[in-house]
């Protein structure tokens, strides 16, 4: 049976990188903060939104 050289993949675009990278290229490294940030946008709308109505229905009269 043939062992396998410890490796991990590139978290974008999953080309073998050496244990201790995490991307293959600065390129690759871009994309994926780009991407974390465009994830962030609705999260942060969402709990802005959450907080609002905590806060109206807190304050609200019954």
């Amino acid at each position: 049976m043939v062992k396998a050289i410890p490796h991990k993949h590139c978290y974008v675009c999953g080309k073998v990188v050496e244990p201790d990278e995490t991307f293959c290229s600065e390129e690759c490294r871009q994309k994926y903060e780009s991407s974390r940030r465009k994830q962030w946008i609705p999260f942060a709308i969402f709990m802005a939104l959450m907080v609002i109505l905590l806060i109206y229905f807190s304050f609200a009269p019954r």
